[in-house]
C-alpha cells in the first residue's frame, strides 16, 4: 500500500469498509472543480482491482465508506440501502443546544444543484453532550454548541447539514450551509475541518448473512472539538 492508502475497517472478498478522511473526495463528478484526488481511485489502486462506492460521503465528511468488488454484491448492497437495512450513524457538532434529547427532523429536501424535486427526508437526531465557551456570538458573552449523534433514514443531498440548517442548529465548520461566526469561533481553537464524521456502519452481509460491524476513528481536529465537551464517549 502507498501514503495514500486509506484505513480498512472490515475486508473480505465481496466488499470491503474504510475510513475515508475529511477533504478528499468520494469519486469525480460535476462538484469536483479541477480536482484530481479522489477516493474511488485510491481504492482501485489499494486492493488492486475494480471497486464500486456503495454509497457517498462529502468531500468534507469523514468516516465510513463502503465499497463493492464485483456488480452482485454492490447491487445488494444497494438494494439493502434502499430498502433502510444498513445502519449508519453520525456525529455532529451544532451550534445552540436542541430542546429535546433526542428529536427527528421530517422535513423533504431537493436533490441538490439541478434537481429541484423534493422528496421526503427524515433525520434521527440524539444530543450526547453540551457546551458553554467564552466565545462572544450574536449579542451573548457565550456560545453554546452540542454533540450529536445523527441517523439518517433517508438518503437526501447533504442531509444531515441540511437539516441542521432547517433547525438553525448550524453544523460547525459546514461552509455551504453552516453560521460562519461559530465556524470562525472553531477555527480560532485551531479545528477547521467540517465536524461530521460517519462513525458506525452495521450491516447484514449480502453473501452468508453474518452481520457486519464497522467503526471509524476519529481524526485529531474532531478528537480535539470533543474534548471541549468534557464528557466521555458512549
Amino acid at each position: 500500500m502507498t501514503d495514500a492508502a486509506l484505513p480498512v475497517l472490515y475486508l473480505d472478498d465481496a466488499l470491503a469498509v474504510v475510513c475515508k478522511s475529511a477533504g478528499l473526495m468520494a469519486h469525480d463528478s460535476a462538484l469536483a472543480r479541477g480536482e484530481t484526488d479522489f477516493a474511488a481511485d485510491r481504492l482501485r489502486e489499494q486492493f488492486g482491482k475494480p471497486i464500486s462506492l456503495v454509497h457517498r460521503l462529502d468531500r468534507a465528511t469523514s468516516g465510513c465508506l463502503l465499497l463493492a468488488f464485483d456488480r452482485d454484491t454492490a447491487s445488494k448492497l444497494g438494494k439493502a440501502l434502499m430498502a433502510h437495512a444498513v445502519e449508519k450513524e453520525y456525529w455532529a457538532i451544532c451550534r445552540g443546544w436542541p430542546g429535546e434529547r433526542a428529536f427527528t427532523v421530517d422535513h423533504p429536501l431537493d436533490g441538490g444543484p439541478g434537481k429541484p424535486v423534493k422528496k421526503p427526508a427524515t433525520t434521527d437526531f440524539e444530543v450526547l453532550a453540551t457546551c458553554e465557551l467564552p466565545l462572544p456570538s450574536a449579542g451573548f458573552d457565550t456560545s453554546r454548541y452540542a454533540w450529536l449523534r445523527a441517523s439518517p433514514q433517508t438518503g437526501r443531498f447533504r442531509q444531515i447539514r441540511r437539516h441542521l440548517k432547517h433547525l438553525s442548529h448550524h453544523l460547525i465548520g459546514d461552509s455551504s450551509h453552516g453560521d460562519g461566526r461559530h465556524n470562525r469561533n472553531f477555527r480560532m481553537l485551531g479545528i477547521h475541518r467540517m465536524l461530521l464524521h460517519a462513525r458506525r456502519l452495521a450491516f447484514v452481509h449480502p453473501h452468508g448473512g453474518a452481520r457486519i460491524e464497522a467503526i471509524a476513528p476519529l481524526d485529531a481536529e474532531f478528537r480535539k472539538a470533543l474534548a471541549l465537551f468534557n464528557a466521555p464517549a458512549p
